[in-house]
């Protein structure tokens, strides 16, 4: 939805792209954050999260070795130094905006998966989900920047729908509540969602791949230029900077009559074995 662009680089070029501090440090907050509730509820507490870093971040760099590169250069550890303490303030800030000795998740880090009856095959990780003894359910989000501009929440509020219509379309319950935390600004911003809801997502899920499934058969995938375009890695190769994309990898076909490239106006088609994924960082 960002940049059907975009989208061909890394799904079908997968062109590489540098790591990022900000991505990397809400990666490293959100383990902190899953392993707290591996401890009592009464030890769940700022001073604890804290230490877990040190240690999350060396298991990070085990796992994802290319990350030392970040601060390539940084002799002092200087920068590395300001990083974690950024990263610990993210950590703090969560404890004035929710209690983890009040709170026992039913899961952390949860892999869904489901298929529509089109066919079409949905997966997701979830960063928590808690079930109060009613049975209801509140699946929540962790956001280590700053909650953005009402105008601007569309996104984030499609990710946890789509979180809400997986476990819907698995487990027949509506989730009772949507909760995104943001860290960067401290604020919780929550969303109660209907049947219609998750219908409509579903709806915009199917529309969705049926734009990408008819980009990959034509090979025509356009940029969609956005304030974001500045942190974008693939400027070199993109024709708004003036870029050439790479020599498209999969054989096309012209594009039909009355279809615009994108695959607005056509019709959807159940295809076994595709995907669409979605993981909130």
């Amino acid at each position: 939805m960002q940049c059907p662009l975009l989208y061909r680089f890394r799904v079908i070029d997968k062109l590489p792209e540098k790591p990022s501090e900000a991505a990397t440090r809400g990666t490293l907050v959100h383990a902190v954050l899953e392993r707290l509730f591996d401890a009592p509820a009464a030890d769940r507490t700022a001073p604890r999260a804290r230490a877990l870093i040190p240690g999350q971040w060396d298991r990070l760099l085990e796992s994802k070795p290319e990350l030392s590169g970040l601060f390539a250069g940084d002799v002092e550890g200087e920068r590395l130094t300001r990083w974690l303490g950024e990263a610990e303030r993210l950590v703090d800030r969560w404890f004035s905006l929710e209690d983890p000795t009040r709170l026992e998740p039913a899961e952390r880090e949860l892999f869904v998966e489901t298929e529509l009856e089109s066919g079409l095959r949905l997966r997701g990780v979830i960063d928590r989900v808690d079930v109060a003894p009613s049975g209801e359910v509140r699946i929540v989000d962790y956001k280590t920047g700053k909650a953005p501009r009402p105008e601007y929440s569309e996104g984030p509020l499609f990710q946890m729908t789509f979180y809400a219509l997986v476990i819907w379309r698995l487990k027949g319950v509506v989730p009772r509540r949507l909760q995104l935390v943001y860290l960067g600004s401290g604020d919780v911003l929550t969303y109660d969602p209907v049947v219609a809801d998750l219908e409509r997502v579903e709806r915009k899920l199917l529309a969705l791949w049926d734009a990408i499934s008819l980009a990959t058969e034509t090979g025509d995938w356009r940029p969609r230029p956005t304030k974001l375009c500045g942190w974008c890695d693939h400027q070199a190769v993109c024709p708004e900077f003036g870029g050439t994309p790479p020599v498209y990898p999969l054989s096309v076909r012209p594009a039909a009559s009355g279809e615009d490239g994108q695959g607005r106006m056509g019709p959807v088609q159940a295809e076994a074995g595709r995907a669409v994924a979605l993981e909130g960082p």
